[in-house]
């Protein structure tokens, strides 16, 4: 729809408007002689970390398009259709990884950057912008979610002249379907593309040699929860191919940004520190909201799950495997 590419394209839109700005930090005075010049540590090695750059754009590149498209052919699996329970245990875990994501890796970034002792006491230390943030962006998720819905709610109604109530709830529960998977996509790549682009402004290979596999793993099962919204969204195929087609390459694409600003793009200037800081804690806000409410409320307070105390328990699970193995990635991304 053309409401999700608007979305897609204002999120990497507004990220891209703020990058001219990064490569004037170095005239900016800080509080720490590190402030505005990357940190190199013991391993920097620009060649080295180019070669594993340009692997890591063509695996994640592969680990997002089979993430997203594989709940799209499973369709064609009966076991894997959106009706059976198996398809509901998968998308409880790929659920748990979306949570995961915002909590475990998300939102910590963005503490990171808006507490940088690179930004000044007042007011970056006095307030709490991260939680602020987050909270904001929930309550904006919030306010989408719920005029959406009205609008085709309404829709639907000024349309219906017959009496087909089946059909206008599976219309109903597709229309609502189509709002989270958007919504979901616009925090999923605001927050790719920013780790896309640290990881290719980055001259430390030991540090992207980890990123890879941890990456390639994040963006497997990540897409698999978007893919499934998609899948139950019932768009045509030029809407799922648009929307796998952005998901697969912000990633990639922020990693190539990364690497041709490398040269005038500091990940701890003030104005990239606070750039970053907040677009992260608006990805995690919406990110939590769209995990807990719009995914796993929905599907737990549901009639199918509330009727089967079997598939709860199977559902519970997944959700904690989720959760739980992406959470363990923090470790290293």
């Amino acid at each position: 729809m053309a409401s999700s590419n608007k979305l897609i394209s204002l999120s990497i839109f507004l990220l891209l408007l703020c990058l001219p700005v990064f490569a004037n930090q170095e005239t900016q005075s800080t509080s720490s002689s590190q402030c505005g010049t990357e940190s190199q540590g013991g391993c920097h090695d620009k060649a080295k970390a180019l070669r594993f750059k340009l692997i890591a754009i063509a695996s994640i590149l592969i680990a997002s398009m089979l993430g997203v498209t594989l709940p799209l052919f499973s369709s064609a699996v009966p076991a894997l259709q959106p009706d059976r329970n198996l398809f509901v245990v998968v998308k409880a875990f790929s659920s748990g990884v979306i949570l995961a994501t915002g909590y475990m890796h998300v939102l910590p970034d963005s503490f990171d950057c808006l507490t940088s002792e690179c930004l000044p006491e007042n007011p970056w230390h006095k307030f709490p912008f991260t939680t602020f943030v987050a909270m904001l962006s929930a309550v904006f998720t919030l306010m989408v979610d719920s005029f959406s819905m009205s609008y085709y709610k309404k829709k639907l109604s000024d349309h219906s002249v017959v009496k087909v109530s089946d059909q206008m709830e599976r219309l109903h529960c597709c229309f609502a379907t189509r709002v989270v998977a958007q919504v979901l996509e616009g925090g999923i790549v605001v927050h790719s593309v920013v780790i896309g682009l640290a990881m290719g402004a980055s001259d430390n290979p030991c540090t992207i040699r980890t990123l890879i596999a941890a990456l390639c793993f994040h963006q497997l099962f990540e897409g698999m929860g978007l893919g499934g919204c998609i899948l139950q969204g019932e768009y045509g195929p030029k809407m799922k191919a648009i929307m796998v087609f952005f998901f697969s390459v912000t990633t990639p694409f922020g990693i190539a940004l990364g690497i041709g600003l490398s040269n005038v793009y500091s990940e701890d200037s003030p104005t990239a520190l606070i750039v970053v800081g907040i677009l992260n804690a608006a990805s995690a806000g919406l990110l939590n909201y769209t995990a807990l409410v719009d995914l796993l409320a929905a599907d737990f307070m549901g009639a199918k799950l509330q009727g089967s105390t079997k598939l709860q328990i199977g559902s519970c699970t997944a959700v904690l495997l989720g959760a739980g193995g992406m959470s363990v990635m923090a470790i290293w991304a």
